[in-house]
């Protein structure tokens, strides 16, 4: 469940980019869960036409998922249509100049195709070649429709754009499975949410979502683009069923709609995450062994780890400075004091657990803002305890940390009023010299809490964001003050709109590391 400061930050996120009314919808979406139409009308007593183009705004930029409920016979109609928000792709609105940079680094020939997915959301291939070609500044030669296509293939290829999902898939929340199943499925169905369910049922097979754009279906538009009389005698019937193939495939093919991929770019930007955080720690000479490691690992197909062959960090290594004079014995140990393992398919190639490391940097942001908030004996404290896993006795955590017993009375009590953590009292068995006492956990909530405040703050910066840029459009109030001055007051309010932007941009780190990796 969406806290209430995050649904304030996705219904700011829409309203920015689309408006009021549409962000009304999504907000409501995201309060009530999947709505059929008459409810959100119901709710938010908007008219029809103004509902169903919020909708279509929403579903048109991979926010909203509709999906087909079928009802019970005898209920009147087989089957109602409800729809459902997607927080997630809500809150990647905020990162879209990160998925430009990932694709600036990777495959920059295609960046224009990207930026035509974000700014419009799902487009065939035939809208995405006019949107690419439309930027095009004048006096400049325009791309030919192949060289977009080989552009855009690679994008496929490299699963950062993908087919869409299904428009609207049936899906029965209260189905359970069947018996035969149930106990291979019973932990998986717990841990998915209603909308993990409904995306997983919409998405296509990978080889649905990831299928190129094949050359014939180029070679067929061309086609389409010859007059029939041009095949004569024996050759025009064959010809003609030809050609009306080919422009059947073509149509189909052009009704395809494409969108972006947002596990992949999330992916590429926990990788970079994981591979930043640790830089600064290495000692002097492994920064290359461990930037090659990560340029090596060129098939994504797990994203919990990275897995590169020594081969691929040898040939990266080799175009580092001082990388070809290392050897083998040298690099491979470097990989282990680094937490690389052998893999499992691949004895030559290493491994690194970027669960892991999520978690570790997770639990040292939090110890930070606990060591921030209530000092270095809290700090220490509440490391124990997440440290742990368990329950610990309040004596233990007396003789563990070496603090005043006072000292750890009082901490553990603002931790405990604060919902860090439980409490339990036990009532000890009959001989053992005390009659009850306390035991201490870590909640395993916290993270949730923590996630709530980054929302509050996010919200906080993109509100005063906002306020700055709209003091900007206003211009000066003061129409007597000199021209001057009133320039330099505008050049503040930028200065001031563009650190808070940035500040935005990195605070949104913190927010990916507890959401989305």
């Amino acid at each position: 469940m969406v806290s209430q400061h995050g649904i304030l930050l996705a219904a700011g996120l829409i309203s920015d980019h689309f408006g009021p009314i549409v962000a009304k919808v999504c907000e409501c979406l995201l309060r009530h869960g999947a709505l059929h139409l008459p409810e959100i009308a119901r709710r938010l007593k908007l008219p029809r036409n103004h509902l169903k183009n919020s909708l279509l705004v929403l579903i048109q930029h991979n926010c909203v998922q509709a999906f087909s409920y079928p009802r019970p016979r005898g209920a009147g109609c087989r089957a109602v249509t409800l729809y459902l928000a997607i927080f997630d792709n809500v809150l990647h609105r905020l990162r879209f100049s990160k998925f430009l940079s990932v694709i600036h680094a990777d495959i920059p020939e295609s960046e224009v195709l990207i930026e035509g997915l974000l700014q419009n959301g799902r487009l065939t291939f035939d809208q995405l070649v006019e949107c690419t070609i439309s930027k095009v500044p004048e006096r400049t030669t325009r791309p030919e429709r192949e060289e977009i296509r080989l552009n855009f293939n690679k994008l496929v290829y490299a699963r950062y754009v993908e087919r869409c999902p299904k428009p609207e898939p049936s899906f029965d929340p209260d189905e359970q499975p069947t018996p035969a199943r149930r106990r291979v499925q019973k932990t998986v169905e717990e841990v998915l949410s209603l909308e993990q369910k409904i995306v997983n049922t919409a998405t296509l097979s990978d080889a649905e979502r990831f299928s190129e754009i094949p050359y014939n279906m180029e070679d067929a538009s061309n086609a389409n683009d010859c007059p029939r009389n041009a095949v004569s005698g024996a050759k025009r019937k064959y010809g003609t069923f030809e050609v009306d193939e080919e422009r059947d495939s073509t149509s189909a093919e052009n009704e395809v709609l494409w969108r972006i991929n947002f596990e992949k770019f999330i992916f590429r930007l926990k990788k970079k995450f994981c591979a930043d955080r640790k830089k600064p720690r290495l000692k002097v000479g492994r920064h290359p062994i461990w930037e090659s490691f990560f340029e090596a690992n060129l098939a994504d197909k797990d994203t919990n780890s990275v897995t590169s062959s020594i081969n691929g960090i040898l040939e990266r290594l080799g175009q580092k400075e001082g990388g070809a004079a290392m050897t083998l014995d040298q690099i491979t140990r470097v990989l282990e004091d680094l937490q690389c393992t052998s893999s499992t398919d691949d004895p030559e190639a290493f491994t690194f657990d970027l669960c892991k490391m999520v978690e570790a940097c997770r639990n040292e942001e939090i110890e930070s803002l606990v060591k921030k908030k209530y000092g270095q004996e809290a700090f220490t404290i509440f490391r124990l305890l997440v440290t742990q896993g368990c329950p610990v006795e309040t004596d233990r955590i007396i003789d563990t940390t070496i603090l005043d017993k006072q000292i750890v009375h009082s901490t553990l009590y603002k931790l405990w009023k604060d919902d860090y953590m439980d409490s339990e009292k036990i009532t000890s068995a009959p001989g053992t010299g005390y009659a009850q006492f306390f035991v201490w956990r870590a909640k395993n909530t916290f993270c949730e809490q923590f996630i709530d405040i980054l929302y509050h703050a996010a919200l906080n910066l993109r509100q005063v964001v906002n306020y700055i840029a709209e003091l900007l459009l206003e211009g000066p109030k003061d129409k007597i003050e000199r021209p001057r001055k009133q320039k330099d007051k505008i050049k503040l309010l930028e200065r001031r709109r563009d650190i808070l932007i940035q500040a935005l941009i990195r605070h949104d780190d913190s927010l990916m590391l507890f959401h989305d990796f």
